[in-house]
């Protein structure tokens, strides 16, 4: 991986995902700022991996940035709320947090203003994935449409460009995208719903798509699950 002289701000979660996604803003050329936001979730050994991933990218600086959306609930994530354990179905499920992806872009984007930076880096994808409405290329068109008007950097011509790397990909393409960079995966966290020693559990929509990934990748599977 090449450093360059651009910084691009990479929002980093401790998911698998999010880990290639901060790894190709370094391969592209950017120089890393680590963006981590603990919204008190209930998967909060994420944050531990999300350090772990942010010193090993070579990030300059990873601010882990408290904001509570508990007190809004609403999400198996946020509230008391039992996290699906049945398999991936069709509909949104209620470990969708409401409007995350526009929060935590938009923290992204008022660091990368401040910092001089005009690449977001986001890991969403919009093939296997749970259904969340913000991880659709819709969603980040329209998102880096408003930011050319909702910032004095985009009014003055600076516009920013917020880079999803991963959109178009299948969970497969990015276990094999982070054997490519040499990235080691057992890094990453991706479970809704640890169990109390430390363990993936096995049965939620993110562990079965991380699961799912490293099955039809035909790579082994460094996750120690429950299940």
């Amino acid at each position: 991986m090449t450093r360059g002289n651009t910084l691009a701000v990479a929002l980093i979660s401790g998911g698998l995902d999010s880990m290639v996604s901060a790894a190709r803003a370094r391969e592209d050329g950017h120089r890393l700022l680590a963006l981590s936001i603990d919204y008190n979730q209930r998967h909060q050994i994420e944050l531990a991996a999300a350090r772990r991933i942010a010193s090993v990218l070579g990030a300059e600086r990873h601010v882990v940035l408290p904001l509570d959306l508990s007190a809004f609930g609403g999400s198996a994530l946020t509230a008391d709320i039992d996290v699906p354990k049945d398999g991936v179905g069709d509909g949104i499920p209620v470990t969708y947090v409401p409007a995350r992806n526009t929060i935590f872009l938009s923290l992204a984007l008022g660091w990368a203003e401040a910092a001089g930076a005009r690449d977001l880096y986001i890991g969403v994808n919009a093939l296997d994935y749970s259904g969340y409405p913000d991880c659709r290329p819709e969603f980040i068109k329209a998102f880096e449409d408003m930011a050319e008007v909702a910032t004095k950097a985009g009014v003055e011509g600076a516009p920013f460009r917020i880079q999803a790397p991963l959109q178009h990909m299948t969970k497969a393409d990015i276990v094999r995208e982070a054997a490519r960079l040499g990235l080691d995966a057992g890094m990453s966290w991706s479970c809704y719903d640890p169990t109390q020693e430390g363990l993936h559990c096995g049965r939620c929509d993110s562990c079965r798509l991380r699961a799912k990934g490293f099955i039809e990748a035909g790579l082994p599977d460094p996750t120690a699950y429950a299940a």
